[in-house]
């Protein structure tokens, strides 16, 4: 049963690191965090072999639908682990769903790597979230609170600014 392997080794060492993440929060007498807006996604102590996370550039277009919009953001981990978007949740919609970009072709997917000392960018054109059912068409200038759940760091709740439809952020 080969294809089982893969996944109890990324089980077995989810496990493994959220323990590691543990004992070194108890040594370190920092104590982590909740996440929050840019926060230190909670567990990450800085210490090798743990993600330290925040979330920065976050905007949602004002779509031009009633039932659907994308989200783009950044995520930056500073520290020495990986980690991985699982899913965003959000009171503006039924469900948002991961998407990556390949070339032209865009898919769903179950989750998306934040790399140890890398980042996460969802932009337009690339990566990024999908938002479904919309409660309503957001304004331009509105905040909608999203939350970002990770695999091993604690979730992390920002406020989005809707922008223009035709926004693009400077770099």
């Amino acid at each position: 049963m080969t294809p089982a392997r893969p996944g109890i080794r990324k089980a077995t060492a989810a496990a493994l690191a959220l323990g590691l993440s543990a004992a070194l929060a108890a040594c370190s007498g920092d104590g982590g965090g909740n996440g929050g807006n840019g926060g230190d996604g909670g567990n990450a102590t800085g210490h090798g072999g743990v993600p330290k996370l925040s979330v920065s550039g976050a905007y949602l277009p004002r779509p031009p639908m009633t039932d659907m919009a994308a989200g783009f953001l950044t995520v930056r981990n500073t520290g020495g682990g990986a980690d991985e978007l699982t899913s965003v949740t959000t009171p503006l919609a039924a469900e948002v769903t991961l998407h990556s970009t390949e070339g032209t072709r865009m898919k769903q997917v179950g989750s998306l790597d934040v790399p140890a000392n890398g980042r996460l960018d969802l932009s337009s054109g690339g990566d990024h979230l999908m938002l479904t059912d919309l409660t309503h068409r957001p304004k331009v200038g509105e905040k909608v609170t999203f939350t970002l759940h990770f695999a091993t760091s604690d979730p992390i709740e920002i406020k989005v600014p809707v922008e223009p439809t035709t926004y693009r952020p400077k770099d």
